[in-house]
């Protein structure tokens, strides 16, 4: 089964917070959510403490609170991430219960994942779910969770960050195709993870983490590297486009950052990808054209 393309979005906003309410009101999705009435009346509280459109402040209180949205843009889910010290829980519930079984829990989980790991440091992510509650335990263990501990009541699994990014290079993790960077790209990009910040950045570091490297002499023809110049369909839109680093980027030329989200997104596909990415809290869908231009099928190894 193809994996769904899921996004989680910080932002919620007062029709987030009652779509909310009408899933903790649903018994088939709050069966196993230990704390399902607390939720709830917390929900109903925040919506009539304030008139404001945006309440994320409020859903953050404790935690980092994240939309789950689907490819077509629309709120399905939620996932809570918690730290205590190093360690990150990660609450998750589908809640649009027609999207069952469609594999959209464990497309969340790797996105909560990202986050935690690469975001917010954390050196492991626990869950814990319900024995019962098969459907999470499998999701769970479908991302490579390990049990931790367990009792007639709860089920502890946890990933370690060590574990998590050796299932990146190792292709588990990954929610689209392989991509691939240069030898020369590589400590170049590395350096740019290590010192900058912004959302970019976790896409950046994971694109990293799970790309084949490979000889800048060797890499295909095809591979969209750092200053390749490429054919791209943005939605309906036909562009050309160079893919660069920052200090040369230049939107209205055509210069896409590998620090944007549209850059980042990019990196190491090949010619015929059809790639599915977040801009600006809208999902896009992409598919790389023709190379025009490849700094190494030039021998210009230099750039």
């Amino acid at each position: 089964m193809e994996r769904p393309f899921v996004s989680l979005r910080p932002e919620i906003t007062r029709p987030h917070a009652l779509v909310l309410m009408d899933w903790l009101e649903d018994e088939r999705v709050t069966r196993y959510l230990s704390d399902s009435r607390n939720v709830s009346r917390f929900i109903a509280e925040a919506i009539d403490r304030t008139q404001l459109p945006i309440l994320t402040h409020l859903f953050n209180q404790g935690g980092r609170f994240f939309m789950v949205h689907d490819r077509d843009d629309r709120p399905v889910g939620f996932v809570r991430l918690v730290m205590t010290g190093r360690d990150c829980e990660m609450v998750l519930i589908v809640g649009d219960h027609d999207n069952w079984g469609r594999r959209i829990g464990s497309s969340a989980i790797r996105e909560g994942l990202k986050l935690a790991f690469l975001e917010m440091r954390a050196a492991t992510v626990i869950a814990r779910i319900h024995p019962d509650n098969r459907r999470s335990l499998r999701a769970f263990g479908r991302c490579g969770f390990l049990g931790m501990s367990e009792t007639a009541t709860l089920i502890s699994l946890a990933m370690t960050a060590g574990r998590y990014r050796r299932l990146l290079r190792e292709g588990v993790m990954a929610e689209a195709g392989e991509i691939y960077i240069t030898d020369l790209d590589q400590p170049r990009l590395e350096e740019l993870v290590a010192f900058e910040q912004g959302p970019a950045i976790v896409e950046l570091e994971h694109e990293i983490e799970r790309a084949i490297v490979v000889a800048a002499q060797s890499v295909p023809e095809d591979v969209v590297t750092m200053n390749s110049r490429f054919a791209l369909r943005l939605d309906d839109e036909d562009l050309k486009v160079s893919l660069v680093y920052p200090e040369d980027a230049d939107e209205r030329a055509g210069k896409l950052s590998v620090l944007s989200d549209l850059g980042a997104a990019i990196l190491g596909y090949r010619q015929g990808d059809a790639v599915d990415c977040v801009v600006a809290d809208r999902t896009r869908h992409l598919l790389i054209g023709k190379l025009l231009y490849q700094p190494e099928s030039s021998g210009d190894f230099h750039l």
